[in-house]
């Protein structure tokens, strides 16, 4: 009996101790929070405020070319995707629902904050491909020193529309926001 109980414990404490082994080799969850050292808990609400406008107002400009677009999706299809964009596989119509539901869609996640860094890759994408067929379209046209006759230059706007988005994809939509980032990092270190 006293042989019976001994191994009994020999075995509870080898349990313990294998668990106690896996324990130690799973990943461990590390949390760091990463403090602003420049203004240590005051926030610059002068500078949120411009976010948040430049932010809304380039999502309403957004939803406007996505709308246009469905104006007249045959035409867009025809002389912008099919001229210019050849390259892309399938109905060139397609490709114009996609542009234009991205420019509808993707600036509703992005102003409100939902999923708002996946919404400016949407919209950087598609401000992409509207330089590209501005620069086929009319080239440099003398960048940067050329005073043009429109007095811009035709990438000029889709230039300066992917730069906000690149912005957005970059630093977030900032603190007013339905779902701002957190200062807070998770990552499971490499168990040694």
């Amino acid at each position: 009996m006293k042989n019976l109980r001994s191994m009994e414990e020999n075995t509870q404490t080898n349990q313990v101790q294998a668990a106690s082994i896996n324990r130690s080799k799973a990943p461990q969850k590390v949390e760091v929070v990463v403090a602003n050292s420049s203004s240590g808990s005051e926030v610059n609400i002068l500078g949120e405020l411009s976010i948040f406008l430049l932010r809304i107002g380039f999502c309403a400009l957004m939803i406007h070319h996505g709308l246009e677009k469905l104006q007249d999706p045959q035409g867009f299809a025809e002389f912008v995707v099919g001229k210019y964009f050849p390259f892309l596989p399938g109905d060139p119509v397609i490709w114009t629902f996609g542009a234009a539901i991205t420019q509808l869609v993707c600036p509703v996640g992005l102003a409100i904050g939902i999923f708002a860094r996946l919404s400016s890759l949407g919209l950087f994408s598609t401000m992409a491909f509207a330089v590209y067929f501005h620069l086929l379209d009319t080239g440099l046209e003398g960048f940067p020193l050329a005073v043009v006759e429109g007095h811009n230059y035709a990438f000029e706007l889709s230039f300066i529309y992917g730069a906000i988005s690149l912005y957005f994809l970059c630093a977030g939509p900032g603190r007013l926001s339905l779902f701002r980032k957190t200062n807070k990092i998770t990552y499971y270190p490499k168990s040694t």
